[in-house]
């Protein structure tokens, strides 16, 4: 499959060490040999591929020197694109890059389209779309345990996990073909118990895969965590201790938190999304009150809730109404500021909360944090978690496609065992791998293929 010449700046365009202008395509090297003079005289069509060059980069018109550079040349196909990719390597700035890009587009190239590189390994058979995807979940990885994730879905663990249930599936409906081919032969009892076990076995392999979803989505998006109490408890406090920065604004006055103020922390490898909140009370002051309304929206889309309670003082009318409006979703009890006398009622609190986590915690003092950090982790994955699992699904559209494979299986399974029509079965047996073929892109349509990549940056 050929395409034009692509070129795009690869780095963040700001100050920096280095820049790196990249080109991919047919027309690659012949432009880039237009304006490069190598400090040896080389011809850049004969060097080796993979190698490094030394020279400058020069106006072919005006002679002038744009930047001493770095020349990669890597020839095809064993390049990240399966095309001849060439990477300047020149000193990082925008004024830099952006006249060496200016130069290239103006000897033959085009610009890149957001993620249009990555497009190109796709299309050129080098890496499936969830390897593709990947990609991107790489680069905006908020911790190292995302990453690691995002490293193995790229190393094709999950597109080898579904190419495997895709075998199983295809197994079975070249054995429905065949009964349809020739009717003649009737199912005998085996056979069909051997068409069920594979049935259920395939619906088993994606439950599997299923299970890790939710998982897989925190670790890659974060755990949506909202800190919610009354006014003047330690909301923000708690925050700031959390995140080990001053972020929120902390004073004395109630309502001082008006609007919602979101942040990621790394717990053990974990992103928490905290989620300050305004005071929950009611309140005349109309500021106050869309807080506090944003607040109990929050509330309602939160994962887990850090419901934060004055351990110095006795439970008020307002701690209860924030009981009272408390969702089944799981939920930390934080008493905070025990480092001063304690005068919540603790046997009252306990009967409130119906026997669920109470972490006691001083945000001045220190105290408490890190068993905090300890629950919500072990809350989140029971303590266990490991790269030995089984793959983490980590993409809602991968998930959104084995749910629907596992209802046409679950159809499948159902007309084998009501003895329906070959036809019938047949009909969900390759509505599955449709489903299962979008994952890894085989079936993926090309407006679906546009609006993944589009999400990545230029340059990728």
């Amino acid at each position: 499959m050929d395409f034009d010449t692509i070129a795009a700046i690869s780095t963040f365009p700001g100050e920096a060490g280095i820049g790196i202008v990249r080109l991919s395509g047919n027309e690659a090297i012949d432009i880039v040999s237009k304006i490069f003079k190598p400090y040896k005289p080389k011809d850049l069509k004969k060097v080796k591929t993979h190698t490094l060059h030394y020279g400058n980069i020069i106006d072919p018109e005006t002679k002038e020197v744009y930047d001493e550079v770095l020349v990669s040349i890597m020839k095809k196909p064993n390049t990240y694109t399966r095309e001849d990719v060439v990477e300047i390597n020149c000193h990082g700035g925008i004024v830099v890059t952006s006249k060496i890009l200016e130069l290239v587009l103006k000897h033959g190239a085009r610009i890149a389209e957001p993620g249009e590189f990555t497009k190109r390994a796709f299309l050129n058979g080098r890496i499936d779309l969830s390897q593709a995807e990947a990609v991107i979940d790489i680069i905006r990885a908020k911790t190292m345990l995302a990453n690691k994730y995002a490293q193995k879905q790229l190393s094709g663990y999950i597109g080898s996990r579904i190419m495997d249930i895709k075998d199983k599936i295809m197994g079975l409906l070249v054995h429905i073909l065949a009964l349809i081919d020739f009717p003649e032969e009737d199912v005998d009892e085996l056979e069909r118990e051997q068409m069920l076990n594979t049935a259920k076995e395939i619906i088993g392999d994606i439950d599997r895969l299923l299970l890790s979803s939710e998982s897989g989505r925190i670790i890659r998006e974060g755990l949506k965590t909202a800190i919610i109490g009354k006014p003047n408890v330690g909301k923000s406090s708690l925050l700031n201790a959390l995140l080990k920065e001053n972020r929120a604004i902390v004073t004395d006055i109630p309502g001082t938190t008006r609007d919602i103020i979101e942040e990621y922390v790394n717990v053990k490898g974990i992103p928490i999304k905290l989620i300050d909140t305004a005071g929950i009370r009611d309140t005349d002051e109309l500021v106050e009150k869309i807080g506090v309304s944003k607040s109990k929206e929050v509330l309602m889309e939160a994962d887990l809730i850090l419901f934060v309670l004055d351990a110095s003082k006795e439970l008020s009318r307002e701690d209860y109404e924030i009981f009272d409006i408390l969702t089944d979703k799981d939920t930390i009890f934080v008493l905070n500021k025990i480092d001063l006398p304690k005068k919540i009622d603790e046997e009252e609190l306990k009967n409130l909360t119906k026997g669920g986590i109470i972490i006691e915690v001083s945000t001045v003092e220190k105290i408490g944090l890190e068993e905090l950090e300890n629950t919500i982790y072990n809350l989140v994955f029971k303590g266990d978690i490991s790269l030995k699992e089984d793959a983490v699904v980590i993409n809602s559209r991968h998930k959104e496609a084995l749910i629907n494979a596992k209802k046409y299986m679950e159809s499948c399974l159902n007309a084998i065992e009501r003895g329906y029509s070959e036809d019938f079965i047949s009909i969900d047996l390759n509505a599955a791998l449709d489903q299962l073929g979008k994952i890894t892109g085989e079936t993926a349509t090309e407006d679906l293929i546009n609006k993944i990549f589009e999400r990545f940056c230029v340059g990728k």
